[in-house]
């Protein structure tokens, strides 16, 4: 790809903000609309689980297919067929009679959302080659999530209590609209030097695992033991052939050797704990305003705000520290945050009162804002960019993995918590080991973080990349020969 100028380079940076915003937002936007779909369709907890689950699960099975293959045949491809498809799901969204077709038109917009983060990321990093320059764009990167965790909730809340949920889904088509003519216009084609090879064992195995581990755990809570175990053991049983296959591949949709980097496997586990955190956060939160509190949609999302805005303030913050000092002291800051959050509703049911559920938003929003740039700055940093698609499609797998988990567990403790017994009158308890699990994670994202960012971290990536590159000029001689 040609050096870009400075303008230009910021234009790209825009361009593929936009493509984050559609889908940051969409998620946010969703989960305030959850007791208007919850009352409409007659939905159970499981039902509004897979809502979201439906979505980030295809999203987290397609995201290493599409990085790959934008690789392959070229990321401003990939990048506007996605822009075409988010689009179109969103429509169909829009259009649902009930909440079978709304599940699954949710995962035709997670097919189009999988082309795009994944390869804006790869774009962003062919883009700004320079390592302090690259990293100030990826904080900017990780602001755009606060923007749309502090337009979501207000955004959706009023469309809601206005039009109708159905609204939040066309918020969607002239930002996507937008954004494909502008990377038409402005955005140049890139690719790896050499492409690698489809991988369709391996992607099965994937879909398998996820579908089936995320199944067993949102269904446990009403189904029997005996009816949930297939599930469960066919979700090992995809494990286990996944890491007995992948590393036998010349070109694997996994590369396992990447997991030899102690800083880009930290951020596989932070990913997943941080992520994980932020889909049960925003699925008790919800819930627990609408249902328990009685706030109108719109009253909810104004109450979110002290989670949006440290968000949106701190990202672009911890970018800088990520460029400047490393990724350490923003993990610290992450993971304490985080913890502290968790623990304050845990510990002192924080929900019942509104100081206390002030500070535990305003810790909860302060720790996300500080994850997201050192764990995609960590994840493409010390690859090779002949395969910074791959790398940064594995991060983002994590996050979107780190969701679904998030919702599937925390939504079958509530619901089997909650049993017969209303929201009102049981929430609170049965929130409560909800609470412990992601607090739980706060504190993996800050051991994980400590453990993972120092000197001897950095030299096993530096080793990794180094084996990498090499194993990458062997195959291009053989190619060449």
């Amino acid at each position: 790809m040609p050096e870009l100028s400075h303008g230009r380079r910021m234009l790209v940076l825009a361009i593929c903000c936009m493509s984050l915003l559609i889908v940051s937002l969409d998620n946010t936007v969703l989960n305030v609309a959850l007791p208007a779909l919850q009352r409409e369709f007659h939905a159970s907890t499981s039902g509004l689980q897979w809502t979201i689950d439906a979505y980030t699960l295809v999203l987290a099975s397609l995201l290493m297919l599409a990085g790959s293959t934008a690789d392959r045949i070229g990321r401003r491809r990939v990048f506007m067929a996605g822009l075409v498809v988010f689009t179109l799901g969103s429509v169909l969204c829009s259009l649902a009679p009930d909440l079978s077709w709304l599940v699954v038109f949710r995962m035709v917009q997670a097919i189009g959302g999988s082309m795009l983060n994944p390869v804006a990321m790869s774009i962003i990093t062919n883009t700004f080659t320079d390592p302090r320059e690259r990293a100030r764009a990826i904080g900017v990167w990780g602001a755009v999530v606060g923007i749309s965790m502090a337009a979501g909730p207000l955004v959706g809340g009023l469309l809601v209590e206005s039009v109708g949920w159905r609204s939040i889904f066309w918020v969607n088509l002239p930002v996507g609209l937008a954004a494909l003519l502008l990377t038409w216009r402005f955005v140049p084609e890139s690719r790896a030097p050499k492409a690698r090879r489809p991988d369709p064992v391996g992607q099965f195995l994937v879909i398998v695992l996820f579908g089936s581990l995320t199944y067993a755990i949102i269904e446990a809570p009403h189904a029997s033991p005996a009816s949930i175990a297939p599930y469960a053991v066919l979700a090992l049983a995809a494990l286990v052939a996944l890491l007995r296959y992948e590393p036998r591949r010349r070109e694997p949709l996994i590369d396992l050797r990447f997991f030899r980097s102690a800083p880009f496997s930290g951020a596989t586990v932070i990913a997943v704990s941080a992520f994980a955190a932020l889909g049960g956060f925003l699925f008790l939160s919800t819930l627990y305003l609408q249902n328990v509190r009685g706030l109108s949609a719109l009253d909810a999302g104004l109450w979110m705000l002290p989670m949006a805005v440290p968000t949106f303030l701190c990202a672009p913050l911890s970018g800088r520290l990520v460029g400047g000092r490393g990724p350490r002291l923003p993990l610290l800051v992450a993971g304490g945050a985080m913890t502290a959050s968790g623990l304050l509703f845990a510990l002192f049911e924080a929900e019942t009162s509104n100081t206390t559920l002030f500070i535990g938003y305003v810790l909860f929003g302060v720790g996300f804002g500080f994850v997201n740039a050192p764990i995609t700055n960590t994840a493409v940093s010390g690859m090779p960019t002949a395969q910074a698609g791959v790398a940064s499609a594995v991060a983002s797998t994590s996050r979107q993995l780190g969701q679904a988990l998030g919702v599937a567990v925390i939504g079958a403790v509530l619901a089997a918590g909650v049993g017969s017994s209303s929201y009102a009158e049981a929430f609170v308890t049965a929130a409560r080991p909800g609470w412990w699990i992601l607090a739980g994670c706060g504190l993996a994202v800050l051991v994980v973080g400590a453990l993972t960012s120092g000197r001897w971290a950095r030299r096993t990536a530096e080793r990794t990349a180094e084996r990498l590159e090499s194993t990458e000029m062997r195959r291009n001689a053989g190619v060449s020969a």
